[in-house]
């Protein structure tokens, strides 16, 4: 069964399915690539992550956010990234 979508005020974020932690976290990335394989594993986080398909209201620009609960974690990921 597909998760609901969760509404923020800056986002409309679809849960990925693969989400071992099922929460948005407060320290968070957009990245405007919505076809890019983010796999949160790989990037050896210290705390845990969860990986949102997600429209930019702003601007309804796609792309994926990625959300993290400890904020080293969003500098790691931030360093790591490299588009497809």
């Amino acid at each position: 069964m597909a998760e609901k979508v969760i509404e923020t005020p800056d986002y409309k974020l679809y849960p990925s399915p693969r989400n071992q932690h099922r929460e948005l976290f407060e320290h968070q990335v957009f990245v405007p690539y919505p076809y890019a394989l983010i796999d949160l594993p790989s990037y050896s986080l210290a705390g845990r992550s969860s990986l949102f398909a997600a429209c930019r209201l702003a601007d309804r620009k796609m792309g994926q956010l990625v959300s993290f609960e400890n904020p080293a974690d969003t500098v790691t990921f931030q360093r790591l990234f490299v588009p497809d």
